[in-house]
């Protein structure tokens, strides 16, 4: 596809808008943020902040999309591609009514629902033999061990607990035993042309509300060959099965050198913070994988990345109220001066490149602790502390 204007949804979308425009794109975005640097790489941009805590409602977003169409591409006779990022995995249906109006270069709704109902993705795990942690759609009555709580179609960590014996069950929820180790990610590329992997290395940021939230992400690791070619076994086996395209991923945590499939993510998620490289090749080589193009091929000769690591900051010692910043170039995610950003929710995201993964870590974690403190230090709003580290 000639790179021009291209529609993206998400929750955030400044990852994929920034990702478009280093590829040559023109995006034009929806999302519940409006961030400040999303604002610079849109070409257009809505913002419907109700989504973040409600889910996108399938008219007010078609809404949406439509009118930047039509301000910005009035004389436009056929639909512009849709990306869709973060927002849509408890939500088909929003999925499915996105694809009569748009081209839509994202799994559809039939694969989302196989890959985030644990009642579709666990039988198939088993049909194929496919390590991975006993779980149940009912709260587990003898209690040994440890068990998670999990939503399905959660994304981020903040929705998994640990499961309490005699504690109201849910029906969106599911129950996974609790696994230790090490927590892998396998970034696949899928195009008509054939699939490609990266991997990368996760860690939490626990708080007390949150146990298991989203820390951080490392790119460009290298893994133990039999077991990465274990992982790359499960992967392939389960990419028809489920009818995956374009970028997804597959967790995994190893435990014992055993990798065990926690779940499967169907679009494009933290992983291409790191992965991608200055001219936007992966995000092209997505958008080729849905719209007949090259993807692997266009990867092979393209892909150009260096290690790095993203983090999450957060508000952890009080609500937040964001100051005038000159923001270094290391953040993005950038919210403008005078939101407020409750207690123990994300601020900003921080990055690293570096010779090696394991220094790009290390410069991130460093970073994400120093923007937290220059930001309660501006401002001297640290309010009463969320006792959440």
């Amino acid at each position: 596809m000639t790179a021009g204007p291209l529609l993206i949804a998400a929750l955030s979308g400044r990852m994929l808008a920034a990702s478009a425009r280093r590829a040559g794109f023109q995006p034009l975005v929806v999302d519940c943020f409006g961030d400040e640097d999303t604002i610079e790489h849109a070409v257009a941009l809505r913002t419907l902040p109700s989504a973040f805590t409600r889910g996108f409602d399938a008219d007010e977003l078609i809404t949406a999309l439509q009118e930047m169409v039509g301000q910005s591409q009035p004389d436009r006779a056929s639909p512009l591609p849709l990306v869709l990022g973060t927002g849509f995995e408890c939500e088909p249906q929003v999925i499915a009514a996105l694809s009569q109006h748009f081209r839509l270069c994202a799994c559809d709704a039939t694969v989302v629902t196989r890959c985030k109902d644990p009642r579709a993705l666990f039988p198939i795990l088993g049909e194929l033999g496919i390590v991975h942690p006993e779980t149940r759609l009912e709260p587990p009555v003898d209690a040994a061990g440890t068990w998670l709580s999990k939503r399905i179609g959660g994304s981020g960590g903040t929705h998994i607990f640990r499961y309490e014996p005699g504690r109201k069950h849910h029906p969106h929820r599911y129950y996974q035993r609790e696994l230790t180790g090490e927590l892998i990610s396998a970034t696949s590329l899928i195009g008509d042309d054939g699939q490609a992997f990266a991997f990368t290395r996760s860690w939490l940021s626990p708080s007390h509300a949150c146990p298991f939230r989203f820390g951080g992400i490392t790119g460009h690791i290298e893994l133990d060959e039999d077991l990465e070619a274990r992982i790359v076994d499960v992967c392939v086996s389960l990419t028809p099965r489920l009818g995956l395209k374009g970028l997804v991923s597959f967790d995994f945590v190893i435990v014992d050198g055993e990798a065990h499939l926690l779940e499967v993510n169907p679009r494009p998620g933290a992983s291409l913070d790191i992965l991608e490289d200055a001219t936007g090749t992966l995000f092209t080589a997505h958008v080729n994988s849905f719209l007949g193009g090259e993807a692997i091929g266009h990867l092979s000769r393209n892909w150009r990345p260096r290690p790095q690591a993203a983090a999450y900051a957060y508000a952890d010692a009080g609500d937040l109220v964001i100051p005038q910043m000159d923001w270094p170039e290391w953040v993005s995610d950038r919210p403008p001066a005078g939101r407020t950003i409750p207690a123990s929710f994300p601020v900003v995201t921080v990055h690293a490149s570096a010779d090696d993964p394991d220094t790009a870590e290390q410069v991130c974690r460093v970073r994400a602790r120093e923007i937290i403190d220059m930001l309660y230090r501006t401002t001297g709003n640290i309010g009463n502390p969320s006792h959440d580290n």
